[in-house]
C-alpha cells in the first residue's frame, strides 16, 4: 500500500511538473534567450574591467564607482522599458513606433535622470571613500567621470531601449521577459567604455584646473535647469521624476555600497582574475533575472492577475518557479564563461571545480532572498499608489546589485578556503 501511495505522488507531481513547464514554457525560453544575449554583453563588461587594473591604480576610488555605475544604467533604462511594455500592454503607446507625448514624456524623463543621478552617484562614491578611508580623486573628477559617462550611455542606450521595447512586442515576445535582461546586457557593455572615455577626456581637461572647475561648474548647472524643467513640464514627468528621483538615490548609496564591498577584497580579486571577470557576470545576469521578475510582477499587478496580498499566492508563485528555472541554468553557465575567458586570455584562474560551484551557489542563495524582496517591493508600492515600474526595478536591481557583491564575495573566500 505505501509503495502504491509513492508512486501515485511521484505521479502527480510529475504532471504538475510537466503542466508547469507546458505552461510557462514561452515564459522560460524568451527570458533563457534574453539572459543568455544578456551574458555576452557581461562577458564582454568583465573582461573589460579585467584589464581594468592600470585605471584602478591611476585614479583610486573608481571601483567603488563602478558597480554604481551600472547598476544606475539598468535601474533607469530599465523602468523606462518597463513604463514602455506597459504602455504597450494597454494600448497608451502605439506599436508602430510613433513619437507621441507619452513616448517623449518618457525619454526626456529617462535622459535628466540619467544625469542628474550622476552628480548624485559621484557625491556618494566620494562619501563611501571617505568614511571606509579609501585613497580616493577629488570629487570633481567624480563628478566629470559620472555626467559624461552618463551623457555618453544615454545617447547609446535610449535609441537601444526604445528600438528592443517595440521590437519585442511587435513580434509577439513578451516586453517583461525580454527588455529588461537585454538593456540591462547592454547597459553593463556601455557602461565600462564610456567611463574609460571619460577618464581620456578627464585627462584632457586636466591641463588647466581653471578650465576643468569651469566646465565642471557648467555641466551641473545645465543638469539643474534641465531637471526643473523637465519637473514642471507635464504631470507625467512630474510623477516620474518625484517617484523615481529618491528611489534611485537609495539605489545610489546601495550601488556604492557594492562598490566598498569589492573595494574592500580587491588584493583577492586581483589575484583571482578569473573571480573579476565572474563580478560583471554573476551581477549583470542577477539583476537581469530580478528585472524579469519585477517587470512580471509590474504587469502582473496593473493588468489583475496579481493581487496585491501579504503573503504571495497563485501566479506570483509561478513567477517565482520560472526565476528559480532560469536561475539553475544560467548561473552554472556563467561560472563556466568566466572560467573559459580567463583560461583563453592566458590569466590566472581558480578552475572549473571552483568558479561553478561559487557561481552557483550564490545565485541560489541569492534568488531565494531576492524573490521574497521584490514581490514585497512590488505589492508595497502598488498599495501605496506609486507605479511599480518606476519603484520595483531600480530598488530590486539595486538590492540585488549590494547582496551579490555580499554574496559572491563571501562564498567565493569560503569555498577558495580563505576563510579557514
Amino acid at each position: 500500500m505505501k509503495k502504491q501511495q509513492k508512486k501515485i505522488r511521484s505521479s502527480l507531481s510529475t504532471r504538475r511538473l510537466y503542466e508547469f513547464f507546458s505552461e510557462h514554457n514561452s515564459v522560460i525560453k524568451e527570458g533563457l534567450v534574453a539572459l543568455l544575449i544578456c551574458a555576452v554583453g557581461d562577458l564582454i563588461a568583465g573582461i573589460i574591467l579585467g584589464k581594468m587594473t592600470f585605471f584602478f591604480e591611476t585614479f583610486p576610488g573608481l571601483l567603488v564607482l563602478i558597480p554604481g555605475a551600472i547598476g544606475m544604467r539598468g535601474n533607469i533604462f530599465g523602468s523606462f522599458a518597463s513604463r514602455l511594455s506597459t504602455s504597450l500592454h494597454i494600448g497608451l503607446i502605439s506599436p508602430q513606433f510613433e513619437f507621441s507625448e507619452d513616448l517623449n514624456n518618457n525619454i526626456f524623463s529617462s535622459f535628466v535622470l540619467t544625469l542628474i543621478l550622476s552628480i548624485f552617484l559621484a557625491i556618494i562614491a566620494k562619501i563611501f571613500c571617505i568614511l571606509l578611508h579609501y585613497q580616493s580623486m577629488d570629487l570633481i573628477d567624480f563628478i566629470l567621470i559620472c555626467t559624461i559617462a552618463g551623457l555618453l550611455s544615454n545617447l547609446v542606450m535610449l535609441p537601444i531601449t526604445m528600438f528592443i521595447s517595440f521590437k519585442s512586442f511587435e513580434y509577439g515576445w513578451d516586453p517583461d521577459n525580454i527588455t529588461s535582461p537585454i538593456i540591462a546586457g547592454f547597459g553593463d557593455l556601455f557602461t565600462l567604455p564610456a567611463i574609460i572615455v571619460s577618464i581620456f577626456i578627464l585627462n584632457a581637461l586636466n591641463f588647466n584646473l581653471i578650465v576643468k572647475n569651469i566646465v565642471s561648474i557648467l555641466i551641473v548647472i545645465v543638469i539643474l535647469i534641465s531637471f526643473i524643467y523637465c519637473y514642471r513640464l507635464s504631470d507625467e514627468t512630474k510623477t516620474i521624476l518625484k517617484q523615481s528621483t529618491p528611489i534611485l538615490i537609495l539605489c545610489s548609496f546601495l550601488g556604492g555600497s557594492a562598490g566598498g564591498i569589492l573595494n574592500s577584497s580587491v588584493e583577492t580579486l586581483l589575484t583571482n582574475p578569473s573571480l573579476l571577470t565572474l563580478i560583471p557576470l554573476f551581477s549583470g545576469e542577477s539583476g537581469s533575472l530580478i528585472s524579469i521578475l519585477g517587470a512580471r510582477l509590474s504587469s502582473g499587478l496593473h493588468s489583475g492577475l496579481i493581487e496585491p496580498l501579504s503573503k504571495p499566492k497563485g501566479e506570483a508563485f509561478h513567477n517565482f518557479g520560472i526565476c528559480f528555472i532560469l536561475c539553475i541554468i544560467i548561473f552554472p553557465l556563467i561560472g563556466i564563461l568566466a572560467e573559459a575567458s580567463s583560461i583563453s586570455l592566458g590569466t590566472i584562474s581558480v578552475g572549473f571545480d571552483k568558479i561553478i560551484p561559487i557561481s552557483t551557489l550564490s545565485g541560489l542563495i541569492l534568488v531565494s532572498i531576492m524573490v521574497f524582496i521584490v514581490y514585497y517591493i512590488s505589492t508595497v508600492s502598488y498599495n501605496n499608489n506609486l507605479d511599480p515600474d518606476n519603484i520595483v526595478i531600480p530598488i530590486s536591481t539595486s538590492v540585488t546589485d549590494s547582496i551579490s557583491s555580499l554574496v559572491l564575495i563571501s562564498v567565493s573566500l569560503l569555498i577558495l578556503g580563505t576563510l579557514i
